[in-house]
């Protein structure tokens, strides 16, 4: 019996040898037992995929085992034969996930058709439109995110008028508020306090969202689009102690002031405008105040930034 399943095995080695030939002796034996045995491997029934709920396959390559190694050509022929069974299956689309150390899988990937959708720091991610029709498959991010803080505070004058005063730094070009790009992850408010903190050394807490600039094709952010968020913040010290690296100056400026100065850039002035307003007629004017709401995604939540609402309509919305 024992030799009868020798003489098994050996013509089923027979059968898938000539398609080894090119791999060393250990990774042809690796091979073949997968192959014998229907192991978790990534042949072409083990090149595993995981289905989204939009009818995607996502492959990582980075959850391959240090034993299922294969050579470039020997993957392209995997990856060619589930791309032909997910198509024949009514998947729309292949997203394969690419660790730097494992790049040598691009090339043969791209000669399948699959392109760079983005790339991070020690990944990229290539796709593949499986569906009828041009793809539908959404791009990468298209903005950047730039967020300011502006701390208005009251100061008293040495004629002892009160004054509604701003933080302002001034740049090479211009005065401004203290700001820079919101880091992955990171909210608006926390974006706004950390920034302002870097820059000037006032510590303060975020209260509401005051306007919000789109522009596009920013040469400084790689010709992308760019959304710049004015936040504003109450202080919560007023001892200056700005970042050289980042500023020239930074000082207590009167809004009055701030709003006609010449050298401050158009959407100082404007925000400037906005706080002077929300001060002299109410912030609820002005303000779009952030509440945090559970998302579709179990365990994940979201803020969202509006007007506050009467209580009457705070009450409703709460049931919905």
């Amino acid at each position: 019996m024992w030799r009868g399943l020798q003489v098994r095995e050996q013509s089923l080695l027979s059968l898938l040898l000539p398609g080894l030939r090119s791999r060393g002796p250990r990774l042809q034996c690796q091979a073949a037992i997968r192959a014998l045995t229907g192991g978790p491997g990534p042949g072409p029934g083990g090149l595993r995929g995981e289905l989204d709920r939009f009818g995607g396959i996502t492959v990582r390559l980075g959850q391959l085992r240090s034993a299922d190694s294969v050579d470039p050509a020997t993957f392209r022929t995997w990856l060619q034969g589930k791309c032909e069974q997910w198509r024949a299956e009514g998947r729309i689309a292949v997203w394969l996930h690419v660790p730097i150390f494992q790049s040598q899988f691009i090339s043969p990937a791209a000669s399948l058709g699959l392109r760079f959708h983005h790339a991070e720091s020690d990944a990229s991610l290539m796709t593949l439109w499986l569906g009828e029709g041009p793809s539908r498959l959404p791009g990468y991010a298209t903005h950047q995110v730039g967020v300011a803080g502006q701390c208005p505070s009251f100061a008293q004058s040495n004629n002892f008028f009160v004054l509604f005063s701003g933080l302002i730094i001034q740049t090479k070009n211009a005065w401004k508020f203290p700001g820079g790009l919101s880091e992955p992850g990171e909210d608006i408010g926390d974006t706004a306090t950390r920034e302002v903190l870097e820059e000037t050394g006032i510590t303060s807490e975020f209260q509401a969202l005051l306007s919000i600039r789109q522009q596009h094709g920013r040469p400084d952010a790689f010709g992308k689009s760019d959304l710049y968020i004015v936040c504003r913040l109450k202080p919560l010290s007023f001892r200056v102690s700005f970042c050289p690296h980042e500023c020239l100056r930074c000082e207590w400026m009167a809004l009055a002031a701030l709003a006609t100065a010449e050298e401050a850039t158009p959407i100082t002035r404007r925000v400037a405008s906005l706080l002077l307003y929300g001060h002299r007629e109410g912030f609820d004017k002005v303000d779009l105040t952030v509440r945090e709401l559970p998302a579709l995604h179990r365990g994940l939540s979201y803020k969202l930034y509006h007007r506050d609402l009467p209580e009457l309509y705070e009450k409703m919305s709460a049931m919905d």
